[in-house]
């Protein structure tokens, strides 16, 4: 059986966000049961988990043949076996790859530059100029993604794969903050991606957890 590695309980700004949920949601589309192994923020620092996951994060995932770290290596590992997620064909494939790391790469730095500013240092003194210079870049780096969305409803082709779970897992943290008003089509494409079932089943999923071990 599937396992993936979640938290107990996270503060309210990290509810839904937490990376399990990445893994929770590529399962969900691929039609995967899957267990939990919940873990509180002591348990992360035990030895033993750290030789599962050396930064004491999450998730972890394990299953018949593999037990990996890094979401995204997670979910790009269910998607090589999942159709729902990755096309059949070489190109097409290589196209979700490039993606998937343009995800990781080229957008979620820019995205959490700003994100976690806002959320973690927004009353530092060097916040206000950090923050002028980070939102530029990071709306630069959205007018691109924008304009390769143009026209499309999803990343590669005309279907939803690994590349647009992980795009608009991205994505998610602009609601935080204004930014999509100034990108409506990246507020529609990232809506259209998060409405699907199974997203709804794999963010119940990890709020249910949340919910249940909530501090007294």
């Amino acid at each position: 059986m599937r396992e993936v590695t979640g938290f107990t309980w996270v503060p309210d700004f990290a509810k839904g966000f937490v990376r399990d949920q990445r893994v929770r949601w590529a399962l969900e589309e691929a039609g995967l049961p899957y267990t939990e192994q919940l873990i509180n923020h002591e348990q992360k620092m035990a030895p033993d988990y750290l030789v599962r996951q050396p930064f004491a994060q999450v998730p972890v995932y394990r299953d018949e043949e593999v037990e990996m770290f890094e979401s995204a290596a997670i979910v790009m590992h269910i998607a090589e076996g999942s159709e729902a997620l990755m096309p059949g064909d070489v190109a097409g494939r290589a196209r979700v790859m490039s993606w998937a790391f343009a995800a990781m790469n080229s957008v979620e730095p820019m995205v959490m530059n700003v994100s976690g500013t806002e959320l973690f240092h927004a009353q530092e003194p060097w916040a206000p100029g950090y923050l002028a210079s980070a939102r530029k870049s990071l709306a630069a780096r959205l007018a691109r993604l924008s304009a390769s969305l143009e026209g499309k409803h999803y990343l590669v082709a005309e279907r939803f794969t690994a590349a647009d779970l992980l795009m608009s897992s991205v994505l998610r943290e602009l609601g935080r903050g204004d930014m999509f008003q100034r990108f409506p089509d990246l507020e529609a494409y990232c809506q259209r991606c998060t409405s699907r079932p199974a997203f709804q089943r794999a963010l119940e999923a990890q709020l249910k957890v949340f919910a249940a071990h909530e501090p007294a």
